[in-house]
């Protein structure tokens, strides 16, 4: 049973504007442990007044969330992934430089009962900017996509959860059209399928998607026998999510603020691209760019966020034709909203909204897929990313 102390509060849910949930301090409300279920943890970018990785507690029965803490120091811990154990968390270290090479860096970290993290261990990424990270199935391997060295990496664990040897490492070459964002290769993302037999990897500088073969008992990525899929040129694919059902996979393209769904056969490792829609209203004039896909645990919605307009878009998706159609554009009540993450249940929508330093709670519409009155935004400086740790 998690333990709380005694001095901590909790703010209720309710209906509120931007600037009412900035001083959302005078709506603390005490709670009993029981209530609490689930543990947040948020990565950050730690310039201005973040310091690294924070956390707070969320009951999803009642809506209720507590006020964030500053639970490891680190720098620049963007993306965030959970062991399948619960016990330990991994987060990259977004920068260019890792003693003295150009790298940045991964940590991994052991939770304690109340939601602190204990600093286990830290392994060069293998290039620079590691900007997404993932666990496969069987929780022996940590795959890593880093951004400015253009290649992806996988990772042996130890027993006690530390990073190990690296067992991979691909490189991917090319460009595209545009030549501020493509001029080289830039792994984004990468993903693995169901069956923990593939891993996707998105590149923005070529406007690829990458499928490699992944063998779980040797941590390794093959390249012989991968596949790739081309998107639109100059549409930069960003972050990849598999459909629950595992035949249909969606990527939103960061330079042309859209989403393409795909058919995805998992013997073959192969992908092809169904069609691609805006996530932007007709009329919108202004910079854009999207950063997070998501896709409902039902598989009737699928879920991007933009940066610019400041918004999520929600789609439904025929689950069989894998054919999209878009429900609304919601704003996030704040600036540059990045990762995003639905509960595990699929009741509330948590929005990182970088720019306004923000975590803004979301009620998601089962039926519909609609995002209903924001209850409560929890303040974390440059927030990039949340993940949810299930505590009973």
């Amino acid at each position: 049973m998690l333990r709380i102390d005694q001095e901590s509060h909790y703010v209720r849910r309710a209906t509120v504007t931007l600037l009412s949930v900035a001083c959302f301090g005078g709506f603390f409300t005490p709670l009993e442990s029981q209530a609490i279920d689930y543990q947040v943890y948020v990565g950050t970018y730690t310039h201005g007044e973040s310091q690294g990785i924070y956390t707070f507690e969320f009951d999803s029965e009642n809506g209720v969330v507590g006020k964030a803490r500053l639970v490891a120091e680190s720098e620049n811990p963007s993306f965030l992934a959970i062991h399948p154990s619960g016990k330990v968390l991994y987060a990259v270290n977004e920068t260019n430089e890792f003693e003295g090479a150009a790298s940045g860096s991964i940590s991994s970290y052991f939770i304690g009962n109340e939601g602190g993290l204990e600093f286990l261990n830290r392994r060069p990424s293998g290039g620079a900017a590691p900007c997404h990270l993932v666990l496969d199935a069987t929780g022996t391997n940590l795959l890593v996509a880093n951004y400015n060295g253009g290649n992806v990496a996988s990772f042996r664990l130890n027993e006690t959860g530390g990073i190990g040897e690296r067992t991979t490492l691909i490189q991917h070459l090319g460009s595209s059209i545009n030549r501020r964002r493509q001029n080289e290769a830039h792994a984004h993302s990468i993903n693995l399928d169901g069956g923990n037999r593939h891993a996707v990897a998105a590149d923005l500088g070529v406007d690829k998607l990458f499928v490699y073969p992944f063998d779980e008992v040797t941590g390794m990525l093959h390249l012989r026998d991968a596949n790739s899929v081309s998107l639109p040129a100059g549409a930069g694919p960003r972050h990849f999510s598999f459909h629950p059902n595992g035949s249909l996979a969606f990527v939103n393209n960061e330079l042309h603020s859209s989403l393409t769904s795909l058919r995805y056969s998992s013997e073959e490792g192969a992908l092809t691209v169904i069609e691609t829609a805006s996530t932007l209203p007709g009329d919108y004039q202004g910079g854009n760019s999207t950063a997070e896909t998501r896709v409902h645990p039902n598989g009737n919605f699928v879920y991007v966020s933009n940066r610019g307009h400041d918004s999520i878009a929600v789609f439904v998706v025929d689950q069989h034709s894998g054919r999209l159609r878009l429900v609304e554009i919601e704003p996030t009540q704040g600036r540059t909203p990045r990762n995003f993450c639905l509960s595990p249940e699929g009741d509330y929508l948590f929005a990182a909204n970088q720019g306004s330093d923000s975590v803004v709670i979301f009620n998601v519409n089962a039926d519909s897929g609609r995002l209903e009155g924001a209850g409560v935004s929890v303040d974390v400086p440059n927030p990039v990313c949340v993940r949810f740790l299930r505590l009973n």
